[in-house]
């Protein structure tokens, strides 16, 4: 059996094994609790281990610029999907998904898969990439947040918005990964290496990155809860994300000419990475206090909001297990325009059954009318 094969077949089992584990780990605080030590051990100690591995040279700078860059032209076009699937972009759901759709997840969805199948410079150029990401998502989408809302509220002084900037100011600076990745950026421009730590710290280091891949799996099957209730809506959104992300990628590529095919993977997989949880932490917090001052009319929809981070995890984990399991298939362009082709024929399936079925129920009633009109004046 291919080895790549192998590792998505174990992957899964461990997805699986998460699922399963859902009766005795059911409680929100348990998973949150695994999703923790990922954050903020597992995952910074990796992505150190990552960075102190390879030769960092300026050309890695300009990765979180080109994910800013992706984020942004992620944003311009969600309000397009939300058309596409009958979602008004100036409503409470579609304000909530155009904070989402355009958000990045890498953490748990992409930098395990990441780290097994193309190594620790990848996972390095990810991590840097992600810089730009978490830029976006934690500042930028957090201003857009707060125009919305100002719309509606009456009480929301600059004293308010000031104040939760310099929180998410903290938030950045102080986040286990972003410190990590400081001081591994510290280290090597100062010429120490990996290799130059003293071994009792190193080998703690390394045997903490160990646990990430098995963790993010098993948080994966525990998370996944798949709700009936616009459940083939969100599904048909995530899926048009998905396609569009491909095109969008494709055109970087072409833009910055990319030919290394490790290079190609990467953008791939992280472009495909789930939604972000910081967003709907900035939902939660503004529709908290809609709440409390007793809006009548909601900026965001939270349910909304977290039935597409429910339903994005698994879409993004298969999609990228997919890419990973067939090779070098997709680091040439005809098969990211091919795959991309296919996810958007079944994204757009619901839409266009929902339109269908909406001219039929318009064609039966119109005809109902007539008939009860030609009744009417036969009965004159």
């Amino acid at each position: 059996m291919d080895n790549a094969l192998e590792k998505s077949i174990s992957f899964l089992l461990f997805i699986v094994i998460g699922i399963l584990l859902k009766t005795k780990i059911s409680k929100a605080e348990q998973t949150n609790g695994i999703k923790s030590i990922i954050l903020t051990i597992a995952l910074p100690a990796t992505i150190f281990i990552a960075l102190l591995k390879i030769q960092v040279t300026s050309s890695l700078l300009w990765l979180p610029v080109i994910a800013l860059f992706f984020n942004s032209i992620l944003f311009s076009i969600t309000p397009l999907l939300l058309k596409i699937i009958g979602v008004s972009p100036t409503s409470p759901s579609g304000r909530s998904a155009q904070l989402l759709i355009p958000s990045l997840a890498p953490g748990l969805s992409c930098f395990p898969f990441i780290l097994e199948f193309l190594g620790n410079d990848s996972l390095a150029k990810a991590a840097m990439a992600d810089l730009g990401n978490k830029f976006f998502v934690l500042f930028l989408l957090y201003l857009i947040a707060l125009k919305w809302h100002y719309k509606n509220a009456i009480d929301f002084g600059k004293t308010s918005i000031k104040s939760k900037l310099k929180s998410l100011c903290k938030a950045l600076i102080y986040e286990p990964v972003n410190m990590f990745i400081f001081v591994a950026l510290v280290l090597i421009f100062s010429g120490i290496t990996f290799d130059k730590i003293p071994n009792f710290i190193a080998s703690t280091i390394d045997r903490l990155s160990l646990m990430m891949t098995p963790l993010v799996l098993l948080f994966i099957g525990l998370a996944v809860q798949l709700k009936k209730k616009q459940f083939f809506q969100i599904f048909s959104l995530l899926l048009l994300r998905a396609s569009f992300t491909l095109l969008v990628v494709a055109g970087i590529a072409l833009l910055l000419n990319v030919s290394d095919t490790n290079d190609m993977l990467v953008m791939l997989v992280f472009g495909l990475s789930s939604c972000s949880f910081w967003p709907f932490a900035h939902i939660s917090s503004i529709s908290a206090k809609e709440m409390n001052q007793h809006e009548e009319k909601m900026t965001f929809d939270v349910n909304f909001a977290l039935s597409i981070i429910g339903l994005s995890l698994p879409i993004s984990v298969l999609l990228i297990l997919g890419i990973f399991s067939a090779g070098d298939t997709f680091t040439e362009l005809n098969s990211i325009f091919a795959l991309s082709g296919v996810l958007f024929l079944v994204g757009i399936m619901y839409p266009v059954f929902l339109k269908i079925k909406s001219t039929t129920i318009d064609e039966t009633t119109s005809e109902k009318i007539i008939e009860s009109k030609k009744e009417v004046r036969f009965t004159e």
